[in-house]
């Protein structure tokens, strides 16, 4: 019996396609599975499924936002691990810790996407480091006012994002 609504009928005819653009992408035919059912659930989180004319070019945009995630995701994990390998080893964190070390610093990711690097830098070098405002206009090379425009920016974002 074939699916009548829009997704199901989405995924059951495109779903095979689409782990095996992922899998030619990633080399990894279990990550390819997780990446397809990110962008299924993406369609079907969606406010409404429009009207496809080319379902799989629609899968493709979507998938490749997927994809970017996924890949950030993984440089993140990267950068983390290095820092954590320039640790003395007593001061390295569990694996509990770890991991929602990693959560977070993924969530942060996520919520400060789209801020300029400048507005980033700042926030994290306040945030994180504990620098003052005289500190990070030093090591951002930007005046007082401008660290402070660029830590309200962040703070709205952050406040909105709530």
């Amino acid at each position: 019996m074939r699916p009548s609504n829009p997704v199901e009928v989405l995924y059951h005819d495109h779903h095979h396609w689409l782990t095996g653009w992922l899998r030619r992408k990633l080399g990894c035919p279990h990550s390819a599975a997780d990446l397809a059912q990110d962008t299924f659930i993406r369609v079907l989180i969606a406010r409404e499924t429009p009207t496809l004319i080319e379902p799989r070019a629609f899968l493709t945009t979507i998938a490749k936002r997927v994809l970017f995630n996924h890949y950030r995701r993984q440089d993140l994990e990267r950068a983390y691990l290095n820092a954590l390998a320039q640790m003395p080893e007593f001061a390295a964190p569990s694996e509990e810790e770890r991991a929602i070390i990693l959560q977070t610093l993924m969530e942060l990711d996520q919520l400060l996407d789209g801020l300029p690097v400048p507005v980033k830098r700042a926030f994290l070098l306040a945030q994180l480091d504990g620098l003052t405002y005289a500190q990070i206009a030093v090591e951002l090379g930007i005046s007082i006012a401008t660290v402070k425009r660029h830590l309200s920016k962040a703070a709205m974002r952050c406040y909105f994002a709530l």
